[in-house]
């Protein structure tokens, strides 16, 4: 087995993957099939259930396990790092700027798509069972109410994204104006990051045999057919997603920021992987902070602070798929749009994005809030959930896959405008 640990990592994900999905192929297709109420099931599908999927879970746990702590303590760690407050409010504003651009790209390229492929044209929804979607949304003033944690200790016990960012805010800005006084926080925070990077870099090792574990599921539980029904949602979604990542991540990182376009992908290929196969943009951020620093030259300073922010906001994946699914609808259930309708639903798609829930399949639900603008009444949204749900979770690696891309391309022109990017790490340790 040394040839195998003499690989990068990476290339021990992507092979990994490959072999979960020649193997679950193996248990849908000769596993045999029985047949429940009138139900046919795959016994190959209820063996890796039982007996891979658990390892899959395990990983996913172990990932999720690092995500609180390593954000809370690169935040603190980041801010401290930059020497003065004013530093954050650059850095931050400009972060978050340039997510909310990437996302309208996103969404006006789905809206292209979509009306090229016009996925959703002729669609049965016989036999569909609608999936209720419980609740109303938040609105826009109580979500952004919601980023004060009424209890910072229950945030973080929550892993409520935006209120964990938000105090870990406050904690780094209160520590460098105080300075010497706040010194021993200050240091414990620096030793509980590099504690935590070791502990990612442990739990990283493992990562092939979860990718392998998960995939194996999904393919042996859905099979090549899941995307038979919704063909070219997934060709419009995948097209969409791959031209999004070349045209606006890397124009972003070859043009304006003249850095080497391969050398960008190839430092992120671990977190790419990661994000396919485990459909969580949260989850994959110990990987994608672990990537950028390592690869990409990008400081902690930079690292610490956007990677976070860009988690829970930048969902340009989920965008683009919101502008898709807006004109599926559109096409299901005969709705004429108008240019108004086009423009209100990447306004609202671009809204609904941010602050989506980075958990697979958490998109389909913020459609409550996208298909009301151009007439689609709760019911036939709750219809149009219970269609794509099952076929959903494929769709959700691509998109996951392309937020996580988003965040690094953003953290790597952020640090490079500010001067925290080390170049020549980048230029040559993301060789490999």
């Amino acid at each position: 087995m040394k040839w195998w640990f003499n690989m990068v990592l990476w290339q021990r994900v992507l092979l990994a993957l490959l072999l979960g999905v020649a193997f679950g192929l193996v248990l849908r297709s000769f596993g045999g099939t029985y047949t429940v109420d009138g139900v046919t099931h795959y016994a190959g599908a209820d063996f890796a259930t039982t007996w891979i999927k658990p390892f899959g879970s395990a990983f996913v746990q172990l990932i999720k396990m690092l995500v609180v702590p390593l954000v809370f303590t690169t935040l603190v760690t980041g801010i401290t790092s930059m020497g003065h407050p004013s530093k954050l409010g650059t850095i931050g504003v400009r972060a978050f700027l340039l997510y909310v651009f990437t996302t309208l790209v996103a969404v006006s390229l789905g809206l292209f798509y979509g009306t090229i492929f016009k996925p959703g044209a002729g669609v049965d929804f016989t036999d569909v069972v609608p999936n209720a979607l419980i609740g109303n949304p938040p609105s826009m003033a109580q979500r952004l109410i919601n980023i004060i944690p009424a209890n910072p200790v229950h945030a973080l016990a929550n892993g409520d994204m935006l209120a964990i960012i938000f105090f870990a805010l406050l904690l780094g800005v209160a520590i460098l104006m105080l300075g010497k006084p706040a010194k021993p926080v200050d240091d414990f925070m620096k030793a509980a990051v590099q504690i935590m990077f070791k502990i990612t870099h442990w739990v990283m090792e493992v990562a092939p045999y979860g990718v392998f574990a998960l995939i194996t599921w999904v393919t042996a539980a859905k099979g090549v057919e899941t995307f038979s029904s919704v063909f070219m949602l997934a060709l419009a979604l995948y097209i969409g997603c791959l031209t999004h990542m070349l045209l606006m991540y890397g124009g972003l990182i070859k043009l304006a920021l003249r850095l080497p376009l391969i050398r960008f992908f190839r430092g992120i290929l671990d977190a790419q992987v990661v994000a396919f196969s485990t459909s969580t943009s949260a989850g994959t951020l110990p990987v994608t902070i672990s990537c950028v620093q390592d690869n990409l030259g990008i400081k902690p300073v930079v690292a610490g602070s956007v990677l976070p922010l860009g988690a829970t906001i930048n969902m340009d994946g989920t965008s683009l798929y919101l502008g898709l699914l807006a004109l599926f609808a559109a096409n299901a259930f005969g709705i004429d749009l108008s240019f108004t309708d086009y423009a209100m639903i990447a306004l609202t798609a671009t809204l609904a994005s941010i602050g989506t829930a980075s958990i697979p399949s958490a998109s389909l639900f913020m459609l409550a809030i996208v298909l009301p603008v151009i007439g689609v009444s709760p019911e036939q949204t709750a219809l149009l959930v219970g269609f794509i749900l099952p076929f959903d979770r494929p769709l959700d690696m691509m998109r996951t896959m392309t937020n996580v891309t988003g965040d690094a391309a953003v953290a790597t022109a952020v640090a490079k405008w500010e001067g925290e990017l080390d170049e020549e790490v980048y230029r040559t340790v993301a060789k490999v």
